[in-house]
């Protein structure tokens, strides 16, 4: 399915990446998240732990500095390490992304003694890669494994992405690429150190069924040695999973926390990130409002008198994304955005696929007046069908990190128990 990996800011300068989950199987969902240029990062900028073990700092902020202009992005800071072993690193700004499933790490934010250790997964005779496609490009490179630490959960010798390789996986596929835009191999292209989706699926593929026994799955290739990399079945041990979901108490979901935000926006923001649902006193079930979605995360949601059946909630999408013609839209290098003479306040409905209803009041700000040092800009909105590069759903509605803004936010995985729902569903 397809998500949209978001939007850059450069002083009023905004560019469109957009993120489509997986290849032609599997059952991921729409995501995203807003990109920026940057530059490699890999100490710890944001703490990656905090009071109670089952949680994470998130940050909203600009990263490396003003002059990148990221907005709406929530980032979080893990570590990873080679299996069984104490070489380790802290990579920060890793973007939150409640649209997808899997860890995915850029290259560069790799340093040398971890590229060395991170051992790849043998497949068939060679090495197991996978493509990860975008509406307006892809992601591509090996699969490994690594001891993952967030806070103080871990999760041993977990399957996760290395974006941007070289060597045997220098040469991208023809099928990876026939989907067209760009290869998001750097931290410049992706905006971040990279990405760890903790949506509703508790893999990339789905729940790992399609790409165990399917060839041409569009995910998962096996390189040799030398390159010529082709599509393979994967069993699920080794497919890259949704992390949440390898913990132990706290594998039914996800909980985001951010406070509200001050009209036309504020520099930065922190929030937290807690994992589980109704497992722990500090992330109990305390939404009024849980809508369950489909497998792959979608709603429908009515705007204007018009469902759109194909909606999600997504905290790595950075703006809200809809299409309505009485709204005027910028021009230049803002084209695709909305920059309506003065703020509107509008709301849609949600409606889960439980027939629950929510109301959802929402502020779409004119882009052009809005400040480039801001990370955070609660009415940032455009019409995904705006941008040249985007290849959105024609009836959808897409509820970026604005929405999270002043909310508790509860992502539930599929199948499974969380606050006494079950999954997959989201609330607020």
């Amino acid at each position: 399915m397809k998500r949209t990996l978001g939007v850059l800011l450069t002083g009023l300068t905004l560019i469109v990446l957009a993120a489509c989950g997986g290849g032609g199987g599997g059952g991921s969902s729409y995501s995203g998240g807003y990109a920026s240029s940057s530059s490699s990062s890999s100490s710890s900028s944001s703490s990656s732990s905090s009071a109670f073990a089952n949680s994470v700092a998130m940050s909203v902020d600009l990263w490396p500095d003003a002059a990148t202009g990221n907005v709406n992005i929530g980032y979080m800071t893990l570590k990873i390490c080679a299996p069984g072993t104490t070489t380790c690193q802290t990579i920060d700004h890793i973007i939150v992304d409640t649209g997808s499933e899997g860890l995915r790490i850029e290259n560069e934010a790799l340093s040398a003694a971890m590229r060395a250790a991170l051992p790849e997964t043998v497949s068939g005779t060679g090495h197991l890669a996978e493509c990860y496609q975008y509406v307006d490009g892809y992601v591509w490179g090996s699969v490994r494994k690594a001891d993952l630490s967030m806070g103080d959960e871990q999760v041993a010798g977990m399957p996760l992405m290395v974006i941007g390789e070289t060597g045997d996986y220098a040469s991208v596929p023809s099928d990876c690429t026939s989907g067209g835009g760009n290869a998001h191999d750097t931290i410049a292209d992706f905006g971040a150190n990279g990405i760890i989706g903790v949506g509703v699926l508790p893999n990339d593929c789905g729940d790992g069924s399609y790409c165990a026994v399917t060839v041409g799955n569009g995910y998962y290739y096996v390189c040799p040695s030398g390159g010529g990399c082709t599509q393979t079945a994967t069993p699920i041990s080794t497919q890259v999973p949704n992390p949440v979901a390898k913990l132990g108490l706290d594998s039914n979901g996800v909980v985001i926390d951010l406070p509200a935000a001050t009209p036309l926006g504020q520099r930065t923001m922190s929030g937290t990130l807690y994992f589980g649902i109704g497992t722990r006193a500090n992330n109990a079930m305390t939404a009024t409002q849980v809508l369950t979605t489909s497998t792959g995360g979608l709603l429908t949601a009515t705007y204007k008198g018009t469902a759109l059946s194909q909606s999600f909630i997504d905290s790595g999408t950075n703006f809200y994304g809809f299409s309505d013609s009485a709204i005027t839209q910028c021009t230049g290098n803002l084209k695709g955005f909305y920059c309506p003479t003065s703020s509107l306040d509008l709301t849609a409905t949600l409606t889960g696929k439980n027939a629950v209803n929510a109301n959802i009041a929402f502020t779409v700000d004119n882009t052009e007046q809005l400040n480039g040092n801001f990370a955070v800009l609660p009415g940032l909105a455009g019409d995904p069908n705006g941008f040249d590069n985007l290849q959105p759903y024609s009836d959808s509605f897409d509820f970026g990190l604005p929405f999270f803004y002043g909310k508790r936010v509860y992502t539930a995985i599929y199948g499974r128990t969380a606050g006494g729902y079950t999954g997959p569903y989201v609330a607020f």
